[in-house]
C-alpha cells in the first residue's frame, strides 16, 4: 500500500508548483566516498598526514583532542609519522608542568607553568576551561574533537558538509542571526562557528592544491582516524574470522559427506 502524500505535496501536484523549502531542517549531507568506509576500507596515509596538519593548523584554535595523545601519532594503524616525528611534534606543544620544588605552579607573573609535551601526553586543549572557551567564542562552547565523527548522525559525510557549506546565500526570507553564520547543512542552519577553511588555509607539503574541498577530506579522514584508530585492524580481524569460518564449513561438509555417504 503506498503512504498517503503530504498535504503540501498533494497541494503542489495539482497546482503545478514545488512545495516550499522546510527552512528550519538541514540539508541531507553530501554523500562522499571515504577509503575507510566498508568492510575493506583502510586509512590513506598521506591524507591522513595532510588532515592532522589542517586540525593543528586551523581547528587546534578552538577545538580539543582530548582523547588522542601524541604517541598515536606514531602508532600502528595510525597516521604514519615515525617515533621520532611523533616525539617532535609533541615537543611543540606547552603542557601544564607538575609543581616545582617550591609547590608552585604559577610563575611570578602569574602564569602556568608548562613543559614541553612528550609521546605519553594528550593533547592539551586550546583553553583551560569551559568558561574560557565560550568567552573567547561569543559564548559557544566548541566541541571536542575526539569522537565528533561517531557523536553526529551522517559521520564524515556531516562533518565534511558543515566543513564545506559555508559561502551559500540565505534563501529569501530566512535570518540570520547576529553572531552567527549561514549554514544549509547546520541543524537550524544558524552556526556560531565561523568559516574554519579557505583556500590556502594551510600549505601542503605534499603539493596537494589547498582547495577547501581538500582541507575539509584531510580533516575528515584524520577525525575519523580519531575517532576510529584501530578500524584497520578490527577489518583485518573480521577477514580472517571470516576466512575462519568458511575453512571451517568446508571441514564441516567433507565431514559431513564422509560420515554420511552411503546413508540415503
Amino acid at each position: 500500500m503506498k503512504r498517503a502524500l503530504p498535504l503540501l505535496a498533494l497541494i503542489a501536484a495539482f497546482s503545478g508548483t514545488a512545495p516550499a523549502e522546510d527552512l528550519s531542517q538541514p540539508l541531507p549531507p553530501k554523500s562522499m566516498n571515504w577509503s575507510f568506509e566498508g568492510p575493506l576500507g583502510s586509512y590513506d596515509r598521506a591524507t591522513l598526514q595532510r588532515g592532522f596538519q589542517v586540525y593543528k593548523e586551523v581547528c587546534s584554535a578552538c577545538h580539543s583532542l582530548n582523547l588522542v595523545a601524541f604517541h598515536d601519532l606514531a602508532a600502528p594503524g595510525g597516521p604514519g609519522f615515525t617515533e621520532a616525528e611523533a616525539k617532535a611534534i609533541a615537543a611543540g606543544y606547552k603542557i601544564p608542568a607538575e609543581p616545582n620544588e617550591k609547590g608552585e605552579i604559577f610563575d611570578a607573573g602569574g602564569n602556568r607553568l608548562t613543559r614541553p609535551g612528550v609521546l605519553a601526553d594528550h593533547f592539551p586543549p586550546p583553553f583551560p576551561n569551559e568558561q574560557a572557551a565560550r568567552a573567547n567564542n561569543s559564548g559557544a562552547l566548541p566541541p571536542d574533537l575526539s569522537l565528533i565523527i561517531k557523536a553526529r548522525t551522517g559521520g564524515p559525510d556531516y562533518v565534511y558538509s558543515i566543513l564545506t557549506g559555508f559561502g551559500h546565500k540565505p534563501p529569501h526570507g530566512f535570518t540570520v542571526i547576529s553572531g552567527k553564520y549561514y549554514n544549509p547543512y547546520f541543524a537550524g542552519r544558524n552556526i556560531s562557528m565561523p568559516p574554519p577553511l579557505n583556500m590556502g588555509s594551510v600549505s601542503f607539503s605534499d603539493g596537494t592544491p589547498a582547495t577547501v574541498s581538500n582541507e575539509a577530506k584531510a580533516a575528515v579522514t584524520f577525525l575519523s582516524w580519531a575517532s576510529e584508530p584501530q578500524l584497520e585492524a578490527r577489518h583485518r580481524i573480521g577477514l580472517q574470522v571470516l576466512a575462519f569460518l568458511v575453512f571451517l564449513a568446508g571441514l564441516l561438509f567433507l565431514s559431513y559427506r564422509k560420515v554420511w555417504h552411503g546413508e540415503h
